[in-house]
């Protein structure tokens, strides 16, 4: 006389398995998958807002504005960072009140022209020097080598 146990799931009785492991189809509804899209959704809304959320504010000159002639200030920036102010290598404890001269004279232009191998370090120091100095005529040139 042999003895047969039967070993049932302590689950069984969960998913709908009777002990012969035969079961009725499961009822529930299988949410794992719409966790998951779920949270690639959060992790992309989390990537992409701060880029749309970012805004820089420009001045933009009104269309038909006047032509008034402006006289050209060149501020170069060299490979070594060096910045040079109308010809004249200027520091950086000057340059802000050469800029001051400028922001003056409203026919003044500042037109920065920097060296492709300038450090992105300093040209963004020389450009926050040139903010915090109140110039709003501002141009660039040198960008005509980036375009394709």
């Amino acid at each position: 006389m042999s003895r047969s146990r039967s070993f049932a799931s302590p689950y069984a009785s969960a998913r709908g398995a009777t002990a012969s492991g035969i079961g009725e189809p499961i009822s529930g509804l299988n949410i794992t998958p719409l966790i998951d899209v779920m949270l690639v959704l959060l992790v992309m809304m989390i990537m992409i807002l701060p880029t749309t959320l970012h805004k820089v504010t420009i001045d933009l000159p009104a269309p038909g504005g006047t032509t008034e002639p402006r006289i050209e200030h060149r501020l170069d920036l060299s490979r070594s960072g060096v910045a040079v102010l109308d010809g004249v290598a200027t520091s950086d404890t000057a340059l802000p009140a050469r800029l001051a001269v400028l922001k003056a004279d409203p026919k003044a232009l500042l037109v920065m022209n920097t060296d492709p191998e300038a450090r992105y370090e300093r040209f963004d120091q020389v450009l926050a020097v040139v903010k915090r100095a109140g110039i709003t005529r501002l141009g660039f040139v040198g960008n005509e080598r980036m375009v394709e």
